[in-house]
């Protein structure tokens, strides 16, 4: 027997029923509403990450080509140096500008990295120590307010 048609067994009996068939039915109409809503739930993630997923695809693929036309446009700029200056000159100038530019890039995020480091959330730590204090009866309730926590 398939849920829906237990459900309707439990919804369409016949006549006026006892407040004890009634209370009976209520694990079987519950269990089938939590069904429900479970299939619901799963339908519209699975209709939303089928989305997501197409999106970035389509950012995949438009970055592959964006780094392409930075090879040409690198290539150009190379060319365009070399009107002035020997070709094995110019591919070395725009390589040490890249690479410089790489440096300072990695430098920004070293320096970004070590400002979050330790990772460990010290001022929840240091609120739940309080409070597991305050339920022992141990520490003093502090005045500050919720903000400074």
């Amino acid at each position: 027997m398939t849920d829906s048609t237990r459900s309707d067994r439990v919804r369409h009996g016949k006549g006026s029923r006892s407040l004890f068939a009634l209370v009976q039915d209520l694990p079987t109409l519950i269990t089938d509403l939590v069904k429900g809503e479970l299939a619901l739930l799963k339908h519209e993630v699975v209709g939303t990450l089928k989305a997501f997923g197409v999106g970035a695809g389509f950012l995949v693929g438009a970055l592959i080509f964006v780094f392409a036309m930075l090879g040409v446009l690198l290539t150009g700029i190379v060319l365009l140096l070399a009107i002035w200056l020997p070709g094995w000159l110019s591919a070395l100038i725009v390589a040490f500008v890249l690479l410089l530019v790489a440096a300072l890039l990695a430098f920004l995020g070293y320096k970004s990295i070590k400002k979050g480091l330790p990772a460990v959330p010290e001022k929840t730590l240091a609120s739940l120590k309080r409070d597991l204090k305050a339920v022992k009866g141990v520490g003093t309730i502090p005045n500050a307010s919720l903000d400074d926590r």
